[in-house]
């Protein structure tokens, strides 16, 4: 007989499995309620401070504000570094949803340049999370309206007012100022980067390079409150930032372009300084350039078109350019034979417009040799070989002196080393000596290379501040000071920095200027032209220096020489005679002689004469 289905079931077995399901399912339950306790736990309690600053850094973060850079002003106020406020479009590339494509909008209503877009991708990878990276800059104001409108589709992109340095005489002073530009990777390695928050420029030449600590400034900081899209909403606290020391330069902009008018299209130098202090009333090198395209990046094209010049505009030639000084060295070389006495104020040399050493059949031939066809005189003494510039009388003087007491007297005038003015980069000159020239070439001094040396020819080479710095010497009898450019920085005045006397007799001093006052005031001076006219007495010296070597019996003819390979002319002076207050060094870079140069100071003295009480 069939069982019934009460017989088929088993009460006890059933409520084991329900019993059994219904505890694991409360443990289940329980387990997953004592988990979410206890990430809430975690959430709330243990990781509370941690969680709370993730989201503040949502809401809330610090922003360094940069600093106001110092400004630069000539000696008489007028701005020649100044900051000009500007606006920048940058990226916040966390906020950006498709880089690329933002990119590309951007192209389609701005324009960007290749070289836009690679100097973003550079700054990109130094940028610190969740800050603006420059894409543009110096928008225009219809820029600035496109980019506003279209903000809705440009997620990520900001507006930022920026200060940018700008120099509003370009060119007349490239040289003097040099210029700010990015921060390079290298020097990114380099700088303390605390100083540097919120900066994206460094001084990279001239002087914004050598005063950047006085004037970079140091950064503050702000906490600010953002929404969901980045937006400031409000700034919850704020350390303002200390701005950089304004400057004040000895230099006058006024002679600054008296000086670069009067050059010209020459290439060359100007450097005009105060004897009584030292500081440097103009600087020109030419040809320059226009420092402002630097602050933002020149482009590729502009700057291989400036490296690759062969006129070399980027080369400071007044502290970088290195060049055969001439007849300009004569009045030193002529003090050491007064104090060695090799010489006196008596001693004449006999010039029939050439000179022999002992035992050599080579003639070395006097400048005027091939105007007048003899020398200068019958017999020359110091005051007239110094102002008709007798190379036959240095000649005969070198000889009796010898390289080494000439190497030795003429190094405390400065040649040889460098002066110490405040721009960097200056180079040393040379200073040559027979232990020099063994050491450099192995080979001994020739009796003929000191003749050279007595007319400045040569081994010699100088810069144009290491003749004003000599100049300097000779205008205050033995007394100078280390050229400076700078007189104030911000409250504090810069003191001239006295340099070692130089020892000499007053009435070889005196000796010395009469034949350089001789120079410009007398008829047969070499730059008598100058003084022309003139209200006030100029101590000066012509010079002219070769540029290729010409061969014994050969005439030299500028008109069928290469330009480049001309004489380069000098003219070192200053004035006034009895108590100077201003000394001029010119240069004129293969001008054929010094009549391309004296003409040029003599614009600058009488530019100066005339504003001197102003």
């Amino acid at each position: 007989m069939p069982l019934g289905l009460e017989q088929l079931r088993d009460s006890g077995v059933e409520t084991r499995i329900h019993s059994a399901r219904v505890s694991t399912a409360l443990a289940l339950v329980l387990l997953a309620f004592g988990a979410l306790i206890a990430r809430y736990y975690q959430l709330q309690v243990s990781e509370f401070q941690s969680y709370q600053t993730q989201a503040d850094r949502n809401r809330v973060r610090l922003e360094p504000i940069a600093p106001k850079r110092g400004l630069i002003t000539d000696r008489r106020g007028a701005l020649l570094a100044l900051n000009e406020p500007t606006f920048a479009l940058g990226v916040v590339v966390e906020r950006a949803d498709d880089l690329v494509a933002l990119l590309d909008d951007i192209d389609q209503l701005l324009g960007l340049s290749e070289e836009e877009r690679t100097r973003f991708q550079q700054l990109r990878r130094h940028r610190r999370p969740w800050s603006s990276v420059t894409l543009k800059t110096r928008l225009t104001e219809a820029e600035i309206a496109t980019v506003s409108v279209n903000r809705y589709r440009l997620p990520g992109t900001t507006l930022d007012a920026q200060l940018t340095r700008y120099y509003p005489e370009g060119d007349s002073l490239a040289h003097v100022l040099g210029y700010v530009g990015r921060i390079s990777e290298q020097e990114e390695a380099e700088i303390d980067q605390s100083l540097y928050q919120g900066t994206l420029h460094i001084g990279k030449v001239g002087l914004e390079k050598y005063y950047e600590a006085a004037l970079l400034g140091r950064p503050g900081y702000q906490n600010i409150e953002t929404n969901a899209h980045g937006r400031i909403l409000r700034v919850l606290d704020q350390q303002a930032p200390i701005d950089g020391a304004d400057i004040e330069l000895s230099l006058d902009l006024a002679l600054q372009r008296v000086a670069s008018e009067a050059l010209g299209e020459q290439r060359g130098a100007v450097v005009a300084l105060d004897p009584r202090d030292g500081g440097i009333l103009a600087l020109v090198s030419n040809p320059s350039f226009n420092n402002n395209l630097f602050v933002e990046g020149i482009g590729v094209r502009d700057y291989a078109a400036l490296r690759d010049s062969p006129d070399l505009p980027l080369l400071n030639r007044v502290i970088q350019g290195q060049y055969p000084p001439g007849s300009t060295v004569k009045p030193m070389i002529g003090l050491a034979g007064l104090e060695l006495g090799v010489i006196d104020a008596q001693t004449t040399i006999p010039d029939p417009g050439w000179y022999q050493l002992p035992g050599d059949e080579r003639r070395y031939r006097d400048w005027v040799l091939r105007i007048r066809g003899t020398g200068h005189a019958d017999r020359v003494g110091l005051r007239m070989a110094i102002a008709q510039s007798c190379d036959v009388f240095y000649y005969e003087l070198a000889r009796r002196l010898g390289v080494d007491s000439i190497a030795q007297f003429m190094a405390p005038f400065g040649f040889g080393d460098k002066t110490g003015v405040d721009l960097p980069s200056e180079r040393s000159g040379l200073l040559p000596s027979s232990d020099w020239k063994r050491r450099a070439y192995g080979q001994p001094w020739y009796p003929g290379e000191t003749l050279n040396i007595g007319i400045g020819q040569g081994y010699t080479l100088a810069t144009p501040m290491q003749l004003a710095l000599a100049t300097m010497v000779v205008a205050n009898r033995g007394e100078s000071f280390v050229p400076s450019l700078v007189r104030r920085i911000g409250d504090r005045k810069v003191t001239a920095e006295p340099r070692p006397l130089v020892q000499a007799t007053a009435e070889h001093w005196q000796e010395v200027v009469s034949g350089m006052v001789d120079v410009v005031h007398t008829a047969r001076g070499t730059a008598a032209a100058v003084g022309r006219g003139l209200d006030f007495k100029v101590a000066g010296k012509t010079g002219t220096s070769q540029v290729i070597s010409i061969a014994q019996d050969a005439v030299y003819d500028e008109t069928e020489i290469d330009e480049r390979h001309r004489n380069h002319g000098w003219f070192v002076a200053f004035a006034p005679e009895e108590a100077p207050e201003i000394v001029v060094v010119v240069l004129a870079e293969n001008g054929g002689g010094s009549s391309a140069a004296y003409p040029v100071a003599g614009a600058v003295l009488r530019h100066w004469w005339a504003t001197r009480d102003v």
